[in-house]
């Protein structure tokens, strides 16, 4: 990268995300633009989550890009080789490598206020700048690891799931697993053959329901090479009955119980001893926490060498782990599946918006965006699984794909206003969206089923799941509504004086938009008649 260079689009991140936009933005026409990734590869979390038994829990067909099918997936529920895999096959059909600007960390991003673009600062000294930021860091890329009282002093190995240490054998080793959420899952049976013995801290026991993967057979694969609309119906199929699912997590969640008699069914079959099915059960609704899938997880806890903890870890003495319930074990390695930095992203610290303040003082009290895509203050910066556009049932490449219809209307909004120009959310449309996002759910299963989850911040707030289906998601994202924006204009240069910015409003004014036109299950869809991206298959 060239000192000062200037963009039209940086993006940030190189995972599903990153690499979506990416390609939206070429099949736009938009050729001036860079994909900056901190990491020596792409892949974003199918890079970094590297762990034994490391797999997706949406079946492959799903989770892929319409735009991008891919009839080889090996299995109904791909490993990570495989999607890593195909994450490099996306860059280098759609000829992305070119703008890819990999060990290029970003470490500030600030909005000048004059010139009306976004000035970005890297970790190896370079600088750029771009008149639109896309960041598409993802959730699940920042490890969070507790603070444990004593860890410092611990003499054995420690490492998260998402910083696996391949260099470490794992065989006859005493192995502490904190944590139980999808990556331990799958994490306890493909290590529990090989350790001498486990402990297993859980402070909440998950849900499991039993995993329904098989290898796709070469006459499969065949049929969708040859026509390739089999795999689009394939594809079809699964999403449907994922939408027909969404009722009962937003509007019914009492009608989970059924789902909850399966889940339990899969533990008896594994799990005989009474005083461990008690130990495993959970207390609270199904799908109030993320489901699990796994038919391998209950069996491996049954045997002789896997010890289950229900309390978090507390204190660590030299070797020796301590639970809050004072249980001691003696361990090798920690191995910490305690999740993401989700609704306190750490990129927020190093976005500095129009007013001076960073995105992580404007989201203090809670994540919050319009659309999940854009934020007041904050010109021209959109995010790529943004805030409430997460799934508790599908697939988050539907939700990205919304967004990028989104981006791409945003972008050609502003080349139909012409000229150096911003386009900044206005704080009543922000506040608006989110308002009815936050009623919506109050009614949903992650509100009502009585567990504490990683959806919820700080402050109780679900900041993280969308309370809809993808379709509805589809609607309200499909072109940007002027209404909801103030448009920034940089005045001409006079004669020995600076650029000055004005603001002009533009479409209806803000107390329009809590009035918008096409109001759809209680979200205000676009009401002005920009184009709209292709619709990509659902």
């Amino acid at each position: 990268m060239t000192q000062h260079e200037h963009v039209r689009v940086a993006v940030i991140g190189s995972g599903f995300g990153g690499l979506g936009a990416a390609v939206r933005l070429r099949r736009e026409g938009i050729t001036d633009f860079v994909v900056l990734e901190r990491a020596d590869s792409v892949g974003g979390t199918w890079r970094d989550n590297s762990y034994p038994g490391c797999a997706c829990d949406v079946p492959s067909h799903l989770y892929s890009f319409s735009f991008a099918p891919n009839p080889e997936w090996p299995r109904t529920f791909s490993g990570q080789e495989h999607i890593r895999a195909y994450l490099e096959h996306v860059a280098d059909t759609f000829g992305l490598r070119s703008h890819i600007r990999l060990n290029h960390e970003v470490t500030l991003m600030r909005w000048d206020r004059e010139e009306l673009y976004w000035r970005i600062e890297t970790a190896d000294g370079a600088t750029l700048t771009a008149d639109v930021v896309v960041s598409a860091t993802g959730p699940l890329s920042d490890p969070k690891t507790p603070d444990i009282p004593g860890l410092e002093g611990f003499p054995g190995r420690i490492f998260h799931s998402a910083r696996w240490d391949h260099d470490y054998d794992l065989t006859g080793k005493r192995v502490a697993m904190v944590g139980t959420g999808a990556s331990a899952i799958q994490i306890v049976p493909a290590i529990q053959p090989e350790v001498g013995r486990m402990t297993l801290f859980q402070r909440t026991p998950p849900w499991v329901m039993p995993r329904m993967d098989r290898r796709i057979s070469d006459a499969e694969r065949w049929l969708h090479r040859t026509l390739p609309i089999t795999g689009t119906a394939r594809r079809g199929l699964l999403w449907g009955i994922r939408e027909l699912q969404v009722s009962a997590f937003t509007k019914h969640p009492n009608e989970l119980g059924l789902v909850e008699k399966i889940a339990r069914s899969n533990m008896a079959r594994a799990i005989k001893d009474p005083v461990l099915r008690a130990k495993l059960t959970p207390s609270y609704r199904i799908g109030c926490k993320r489901i699990l899938l796994s038919s391998t997880y209950y069996p491996a806890l049954a045997r002789p060498n896997v010890d289950v903890v229900t309390s978090g870890l507390a204190e660590v003495r030299g070797s020796t782990v301590v639970a809050s319930d004072g249980t001691e074990a003696e361990v090798d390695a920690i191995i910490f599946g305690t999740g993401f930095h989700v609704t306190d992203m750490p990129i927020a610290e190093r976005v500095v918006g129009a007013e001076g303040t960073t995105l992580a003082e404007a989201w203090k009290g809670g994540m919050r965006a319009l659309r999940g895509a854009t934020t007041d203050g904050f010109p021209n910066w959109m995010t790529v699984i943004g805030p409430n556009t997460g799934l508790g049932n599908s697939s988050m490449i539907l939700m990205i794909e919304s967004q990028l219809n989104y981006m791409a209307d945003y972008l050609r909004q502003l080349n139909v206003l012409g000229g150096r120009v911003a386009l900044d959310a206005r704080r009543s449309a922000v506040d608006v969206w989110n308002r009815r996002v936050q009623q919506r759910m109050k009614r949903t299963v992650w509100n009502t089923g009585g567990c504490d989850s990683w959806y919820l911040d700080a402050n109780g707030r679900n900041t993280t799941v969308w309370p809809g289906t993808t379709t509805e998601f589809r609607k309200v994202t499909r072109a940007v509504d002027l209404g909801e924006y103030e448009v920034v204009r940089a005045r001409e240069r006079s004669a020995g004086a600076g650029a000055a910015v004005g603001a002009v409003a533009a479409g209806a004014p803000a107390p329009g938009v809590a009035a918008a036109s096409g109001a759809f299950g209680g979200f205000a869809a676009p009401a002005m008649a920009g184009s709209a991206g292709k619709k990509a298959a659902g």
